[in-house]
């Protein structure tokens, strides 16, 4: 199983990226899928969470800008962020409750925010 991150960027702060976050190789079925950011200096933190059913949970610092989704039948998650501050930059990582076989994370993808 393979999860492949893309999206990221530049973007000036106000603006809005979209990440997406596809799972290839031997899938059952996915129970959670996320996203996650680590800035430099900082631990690896959650943003957002989708459970199979559609239920979401955020972190408090992106709730109201960032809207995470997914296509079951595609295996991809997504996290549309808007209105970009320059403390969003980080790399944020998709990863992946695979019901057969365990957590998976993608490689990463680099989401900067100039002021």
């Amino acid at each position: 199983v393979q999860l492949q991150a893309s999206g990221g960027g530049l973007v000036q702060a106000g603006g809005s990226l979209r990440l997406s976050c596809a799972a290839s190789g031997s899938i059952f079925s996915i129970n959670t899928m996320g996203w996650y950011r680590q800035a430099p200096g900082k631990e690896r933190e959650l943003v957002a969470v989708i459970t199979s059913g559609g239920s979401t949970n955020y972190a408090d610092s992106v709730k109201a800008r960032f809207t995470i989704s997914r296509d079951n039948a595609k295996n991809t998650v997504y996290l549309q962020m808007n209105s970009l501050k320059p403390e969003d930059t980080a790399v944020y990582y998709c990863n992946a409750d695979m019901s057969t076989t365990g957590w998976y994370w993608g490689q990463g993808t680099q989401v900067t925010v100039s002021s």
